[in-house]
């Protein structure tokens, strides 16, 4: 689905692909994409991805099994406490690069790896099995407009979370090669 625009990016460096989901896959996105379905994995899928994700060696996750969706696991440093900080996140291809969007499955609050990107913009991404060392931005209005254009293509959860979230600012950011 996504071509990689060279070999420095982001997407290149870590093989990042985005595959069509089969229609058993898309039912779980509709499924998840529901106020309820948000909530249970906004509270409990992290508990179950980040070890599926280690004892896979990086290769699978619950959403990518479940619903057909590529995961990044996106490793900030704790604003607070130093610590590193590692979360399971959707990547939106942005160029060669990729885009994170801070929805939190359209709950109410904003999610703590937001935060940790503001006050330390340095942070790895890891994916089957490679990971890459890169700088997040916050995305200007009109990368903030095309990243949840494509995110929607991909998941339609995301024009669900956006309207759901209209009492926050959702930040999005673009994940570059920190070279």
């Amino acid at each position: 689905m996504n071509q990689p625009e060279s070999e420095n990016g982001v997407l290149s460096q870590l093989g990042y692909v985005v595959s069509p989901s089969n229609a058993v896959q898309r039912a779980m996105q509709h499924l998840v994409a529901s106020r309820p379905g948000a909530w249970l994995f906004s509270k409990f899928l992290h508990l179950v991805d980040k070890p599926l994700f280690r004892l896979s060696k990086g290769r699978v996750t619950m959403p990518s099994l479940l619903a057909g969706l590529p995961v990044i696991m996106l490793t900030t440093n704790g604003r607070k406490s130093g610590q590193p900080r590692t979360m399971p996140l959707l990547a939106i291809p942005s160029g060669d690069d990729v885009a994170v969007i801070g929805s939190n499955f359209g709950q109410e609050n904003t999610p703590g790896w937001v935060f940790n990107l503001e006050a330390d913009p340095s942070a790895t991404v890891g994916y089957a099995g490679t990971e890459v060392e890169v700088r997040a931005r916050r995305a200007n209005p009109a990368e903030t407009d095309a990243t949840f254009a494509s995110a929607a293509r991909i998941y339609p959860g995301y024009a669900h979370y956006r309207s759901r979230a209209d009492h926050r600012d959702i930040r999005v950011f673009v994940l570059e090669t920190s070279q």
